[in-house]
């Protein structure tokens, strides 16, 4: 197992999701490698609408095509054991199937019956990659019933690569249908729809296509200071560099950072940035000497949950995250703990926690903090508010 989930493992899937942005294609071979990794019999990727209660495979490695139709077409998410409970909870939070109920439980829902043990399956191991306000994406790994309960170490494996994959989908929905080869460079780039900055590790700007340079023009909201990229919100700022400088090091490092980045200023229209690293030897290397790529997004079906912005501008657990958003919404503490249905010693641990990685001292401080980012945190934060 070891060698299976090792860390030169991981990386080299890492940088093949990367490939994806570019190339689509690549999908089906990611899903093939990290079922070899977790030893599974079959990985999916299923993207949903947040309104759904079914999915759709968008990838997937090689499995019965008749049973993997049944599947989408005779199962919604509540007929699926532990699939209801990966929908609902943390992003990049994987949820094992038996780690939710016994054997005994699984082998008696009539799914495990009528589709898993048929096939020979055992149990699945799920993880929601991404949550936007319309979509919900989630991996999925399914094992066989020959061999044993899935690990904490595989679990930890899908985890790590699930913000690799936030980023590589989203990314790649701002593509468009664009197709960006060697041949195309700059050219592809220009006639995107998306701004797109190319960057070295410090952030100095190396390229920008023509729909970046309006935004440079009008001063947001993303800038160009002394040919430096600065997000026009003041507390993005320093996140987007950061990622930008973890992307230059490894396309494993750059983790959940650099994900949805609420670069626009408070009061002004959201816009998110998504940094893509540039790694050598890949075939996102077409770009280099740039080491990253900051695409950016005004479309409000591209931004990241409110928590999941707080979450990557702050390094905060999703616990924490919850939290600073109802105490920075203006929410008391007592009342806090009551919607969050946690204890106030609770709240008070993950407050302590909050103001030591925000460096703020007092609520006001989160307040002013959550109102200085704005958008895409406006409309939760006033519903914060206006609660008795």
């Amino acid at each position: 197992m070891v060698e299976r989930l090792s860390g030169e493992v991981l990386c080299s899937i890492v940088g093949d999701i990367y490939d994806c942005v570019l190339n689509p294609e690549g999908w089906a071979g990611v899903m093939i490698r990290i079922t070899e990794a977790v030893d599974a019999a079959y990985t999916t990727i299923a993207l949903a609408g947040t309104a759904d209660n079914r999915g759709r495979f968008a990838a997937q490695s090689p499995w019965d095509p008749v049973q993997m139709r049944a599947l989408q077409e005779d199962y919604d998410f509540d007929e699926i054991p532990g699939l209801k409970a990966a929908v609902v909870g943390d992003v990049d939070t994987p949820v094992a199937t038996l780690s939710l109920m016994s054997e005994a439980e699984l082998q008696q829902t009539p799914f495990f019956q009528n589709w898993a043990k048929p096939q020979g399956l055992r149990e699945a191991c799920i993880v929601k990659f991404v949550h936007t306000p319309d979509r919900i994406g989630l991996l999925g790994c399914t094992t066989r019933g020959s061999r044993g309960i899935i690990s904490v170490e595989e679990q930890r494996f899908l985890a790590l690569l699930s913000p690799h994959l936030r980023r590589a989908s989203l990314i790649g929905d701002l593509l468009d249908q664009a197709r960006i080869t060697a041949n195309l460079y700059r050219q592809t780039l220009d006639h995107l729809a998306a701004p797109v900055v190319l960057t070295d590790p410090n952030g100095a700007i190396l390229h920008a296509n023509e729909a970046a340079e309006q935004m440079f023009s009008v001063q947001g909201p993303i800038l160009s200071r002394n040919g430096q990229l600065q997000a026009q919100n003041p507390v993005a700022a320093r996140a987007l560099l950061e990622a930008i400088a973890r992307a230059a090091d490894a396309d494993a490092l750059l983790g959940s950072r650099g994900i949805g980045l609420p670069v626009s200023a408070p009061g002004q229209p959201p816009a998110v940035a998504y940094v893509l690293p540039l790694t050598e030897g890949t075939a996102r290397a077409v770009f280099r000497p740039a080491c990253a790529a900051v695409f950016v997004s005004t479309t409000t079906s591209s931004s990241p949950l409110p928590e999941a912005v707080l979450a990557t501008l702050f390094d905060l657990t999703p616990a924490e995250a919850r939290v600073l958003l109802l105490i920075g919404g203006g929410l008391s503490a007592s009342k806090s703990a009551l919607s969050l249905g946690i204890g106030e010693n609770t709240l008070k641990t993950h407050l302590n926690r909050i103001f030591a990685k925000t460096n703020t001292k007092r609520q006001a401080d989160l307040v002013k903090l959550v109102s200085d980012i704005g958008s895409p945190l406006a409309t939760h934060q006033a519903g914060a508010a206006a609660r008795p």
